[in-house]
């Protein structure tokens, strides 16, 4: 049988192309929508380990209308050489014809995604949603909090740790680009006090986190996704879960929050985002930890909102526009 001659490129968009298809607030929106959408299905993700200490990821989900799949393989090996971390692909199907109608740009769909849940979360959870922001590990997370704070919650002063100095300058030059005054520090624990906000994107080797935060603070920490990673330490956890409440991302969190399991704290009991979003957000008191692990829901609204038209009116070669 001849092969046919594949359509890829048409529906192929690389990381800029993806990018612009993913606004913040238009994809904490989606991502709030997909919470309360009933034929969304999302099995368990498979993680192969990979020689070298690498892993392939395969997460799909599906609603009524479209199916996803995101591929992509997490390389710590990589660090500080040109190859990123992160690579693959989310490709995108019509589930009424089957037709493969957008191959999304991975590494860029994972920063939005996670960033926009972490938007939406303090959207709701924030006491002081204004800020100021501290951002610790100012890598490709970092960048991404960054973006979505300011846009998406007016944020104009952020204070920036990393281990890397020269990685926290340049993310502060970056936050000047998008209109907000930012401050590198090398003490993430002394910098609590001045911010109610806090995103911790690490790659969770080492804890960066161990004072109390602030009794109005809302932290979002992503960085570690398995139970044995950690970004914050025991008496973290333990502090935030005395005196305010912690919020999970999703149900896997339950046993993939490496911070949470590794100070002992039962995280079955914990609320989702999707159950506060359904039933309705307590008033807040004490600090808020928002631990996100990561779920392929994430991406499925992301792909959703890819598949609509660009704010010009034009849609995406081979795309179609969902309602």
């Amino acid at each position: 049988m001849p092969v046919q001659p594949s359509s890829l490129t048409a529906g192929a968009l690389d990381a800029t192309a993806t990018r612009a298809c993913l606004p913040w607030n238009a994809l904490a929106d989606e991502i709030g929508a997909l919470l309360r959408d009933d034929t969304v299905s999302v099995p368990a993700r498979t993680v192969l380990p990979l020689p070298g200490g690498g892993s392939l990821f395969v997460m799909p989900a599906t609603d009524s209308q479209v199916a996803m799949t995101k591929l992509i393989t997490l390389t710590p090996a990589n660090a500080g050489t040109h190859r990123p971390a992160i690579q693959g692909d989310v490709v995108v199907f019509d589930v009424l014809t089957g037709e493969r109608r957008l191959v999304l740009d991975g590494p860029t769909i994972t920063a939005r995604r996670t960033a926009a849940v972490s938007l939406l979360a303090a959207r709701h959870l924030a006491q002081k949603p204004a800020g100021p922001l501290l951002i610790v590990g100012a890598g490709v997370q970092g960048l991404a909090h960054l973006e979505a704070f300011v846009e998406g919650l007016g944020v104009t002063e952020v204070w920036i740790a990393s281990r890397s100095a020269a990685s926290a300058q340049k993310l502060a030059r970056h936050a000047a680009t998008v209109g907000a005054q930012a401050h590198t520090v090398t003490d993430a624990d002394a910098a609590l006090p001045h911010c109610p906000l806090v995103a911790v994107c690490t790659p969770a080797q080492a804890v960066v986190l161990s004072a109390p935060p602030r009794a109005d603070a809302f932290v979002a920490a992503v960085g570690a996704f398995t139970e044995n990673m950690a970004e914050l330490s025991p008496s973290f956890c333990h502090h935030v879960a005395a005196h305010g409440r912690i919020v999970l991302d999703s149900d896997d969190a339950r046993y993939e929050a490496g911070d949470l399991l590794q100070a002992g704290l039962d995280a079955n009991p914990l609320p989702t985002l999707g159950q506060l979003v359904r039933n309705g957000f307590p008033p807040a008191t004490g600090p808020v930890l928002f631990k996100s692990c990561g779920w392929a829901g994430w991406d499925l609204a992301a792909a959703r909102l890819a598949m609509r038209p660009h704010p010009a009116g034009a849609t995406h070669p081979a795309a179609r526009t969902t309602p």
